[in-house]
């Protein structure tokens, strides 16, 4: 027993003094960079910034709400500050007041126009080749002329009010049909129905219910574009979101959808085939991808015409489908919740609604009684000031080193406004 304690001594005592050494080494290391660090002048002149652990930097001061941990280091650093995300190459700035935004809106428009590329939108939406997250350049202005032009024009969103209103008309059928006979409805799960359908019809021509699995489609496609990604913040750690699932999540998400946009336009091509040269039907009453077939149609007979590729209508489609469904369901339901919480505003809408309609002769609501419905407005607007569709707005990516309010702002900088 004696020799066998003896022989743990001699192995334990070298074993412990090349531990004391090396934990000497890498304290005196850290100590020397960190010295050398802060010793070493920095030419630029950065935003302020909140302090930072090594390789996790400012990611602990995060909460559950993003937005309101924003607001609560904007109190104490000011308006304009500058963050380090675990191990992004370039640091990320945080834009909490209204003023510094328009500045960036209206002054540095065009260096601020870029989107960081991260994991979900590559997966995606077709290599992040959309709108919403795509980077600046001739593509994305085509893009962007289409869905101004041609998508979301007055004209276009007018010719669409007759979906709408059969939308709304048969969810108002189905509530009355449940207050009739006394039984409780889910109404979240009805304005998402709803807002699902319009979009469909809209985008693809027809409703796909819930045997068409879109409407979960398009609500996972908002999920995994706000979720954690480990491979954007660590990147030698990206293999934990393969091994996780999570890539074969956003892989399978996307495979089911692209099938199902290539399926609907091989379905409106077919049509379209089948229709006379002389049937007269009028470009207002087509849905978007009947107009945005033409628009390739079009340019495969011009040359020098930018030419839309399938990949890019289905990019178009899966940014009709992620701003307008989930988005808009939220704010519904989120404006229901706000009234039945205040009987007494809830009375004021239902007058004015009444005296509106009644005022115009008219048995229902129609979309052109809302201008005159200025407390019903304000109601909306008051909606979206507490609840907005997104907390913080997708964020940009600098193009260029910039000034902004004294500060320098360097190139491939993340900004959140």
């Amino acid at each position: 027993m004696a020799f066998k304690t003896w022989i743990y001594d001699q192995i334990q005592e070298p074993l412990l003094s090349n531990i004391y050494l090396w934990l000497l080494f890498t304290i005196t290391v850290f100590f020397v960079f960190n010295h050398t660090k802060k010793s070493k002048p920095n030419p630029m002149n950065l935003p302020p910034s909140p302090p930072k652990l090594p390789f996790i930097g400012n990611l602990l001061q995060f909460g559950t709400l993003p937005h309101l941990s924003l607001r609560n280091l904007s109190n104490t650093y000011g308006d304009i500050m500058m963050l380090q995300l675990g191990q992004k190459p370039n640091p990320t700035l945080v834009v909490s007041s209204a003023e510094l935004a328009k500045k960036i809106a209206k002054n540095h428009d065009l260096v601020f126009s870029n989107r960081p590329q991260n994991t979900a939108t590559k997966i995606l939406l077709y290599g992040a080749t959309d709108v919403g997250f795509g980077l600046y350049g001739d593509d994305w202005r085509q893009k962007r002329k289409i869905c101004v032009l041609q998508l979301l024009s007055t004209r276009r969103v007018q010719s669409f009010r007759a979906i709408r209103e059969e939308e709304v008309e048969e969810m108002v059928r189905v509530l009355m049909r449940a207050s009739s006979n006394e039984e409780a409805v889910n109404l979240g799960e009805m304005v998402v129905s709803s807002s699902n359908n319009i979009v469909c019809k809209c985008a693809l021509g027809r409703k796909y219910g819930k045997e068409g699995g879109i409407q979960d489609l398009a609500r996972r496609v908002m999920i995994y574009l706000t979720a954690f990604t480990v491979g954007d913040y660590f990147p030698a750690l990206g293999w934990v979101d393969v091994v996780s699932g999570k890539i074969g999540r956003y892989r399978e998400t996307f495979k089911t959808l692209d099938g199902l946009f290539d399926k609907v336009i091989e379905e409106h091509k077919m049509a379209k085939k089948g229709e006379s040269d002389g049937d007269g039907s009028s470009n207002d009453k087509k849905d978007l991808v009947d107009v945005l077939l033409g628009i390739q149609e079009d340019a495969a007979m011009v040359d020098g015409e930018y030419k839309l590729t399938n990949n890019d209508i289905k990019s178009l489609l899966m940014d009709m489908f992620v701003g307008g469904t989930d988005t808009t369901s939220a704010t519904i339901e989120w404006a229901m919740t706000r009234l039945v919480q205040n009987p007494e505003i809830m009375k004021k809408v239902q007058e004015e609604v009444r005296r509106v309609v009644r005022c115009n002769n008219s048995s229902k609501v129609e979309e052109n009684h809302i201008n005159q419905m200025q407390y019903f407005k304000c109601v909306v607007k008051e909606t979206l000031r507490l609840h907005p569709p997104c907390t913080v707005l997708p964020p940009r990516e600098t193009m260029a080193h910039v000034k902004l309010n004294g500060f320098d702002i360097p190139a491939k900088t993340m900004v959140t406004t």
